[in-house]
């Protein structure tokens, strides 16, 4: 079973994706893999160095993420670029990773699972959701200014939408003690079904 997590920037994917792995599920965070795999690798290093300079890279040489966010948020054509360049790369480590273990319950998080039509790669699609104001608040206490964070909303398919798309939708306005809640019964009804 291959369950994948979406919803809105800060509304809580990660959050949730914990309390499936508490559950025993295996877990895949899909930023941390571009984080910590996709953009050390050579090949994409090389790539951005050919397409920014540098301009996105530290002093130490590793490519600078806020530089390289405020540069792709602020053009598509950049932003569509990286993503051609980093994305078959990702999709590579979940099928690396899924291999490891086919029969396990696996949950991943995909904050453009719908963006990108990736549907397919899952059994049934979990949307995070969380109110318009509240989103704002939780990306400004991550340090995220609120136009910055209103600039890559925007990029992303309404919130309404991905419920919409959705198989399941988890509501993240409450308590950490609801949404363990809300996550516990859904992980309950999926063990029947399954």
């Amino acid at each position: 079973m291959i369950a994948g997590i979406t919803g809105g920037l800060g509304c809580g994917k990660s959050t949730v994706a914990r309390l499936f792995e508490s559950h025993g599920f295996r877990r895949l965070d899909s930023d941390a893999l571009l984080r910590e795999r996709v953009l050390p690798a050579p090949a994409v290093v090389a790539a951005l160095r050919a397409r920014f300079g540098a301009t996105i890279f530290g002093p130490e040489g590793a490519v600078d993420r806020g530089a390289l966010a405020a540069r792709v948020f602020a053009d598509d054509t950049e932003r569509l670029w990286l993503e051609e360049l980093t994305h078959p790369l990702l999709f590579a480590i979940w099928r690396e990773e899924l291999a490891t273990a086919p029969v396990a319950r696996w949950v991943i998080e995909v904050p453009l699972l719908f963006e990108k039509a990736l549907e397919n790669w899952f059994d049934f699609t979990v949307c995070v959701a969380c109110a318009p104001d509240q989103q704002l608040a939780r990306l400004e206490q991550r340090g995220l200014p609120r136009v910055l964070a209103g600039q890559r909303i925007s990029k992303q398919l309404p919130l309404a939408r991905k419920i919409e798309l959705s198989d399941f939708v988890l509501w993240n306005d409450g308590s950490p003690a609801f949404l363990e809640a809300e996550v516990e019964r859904l992980v309950t009804a999926l063990a029947e079904v399954r």
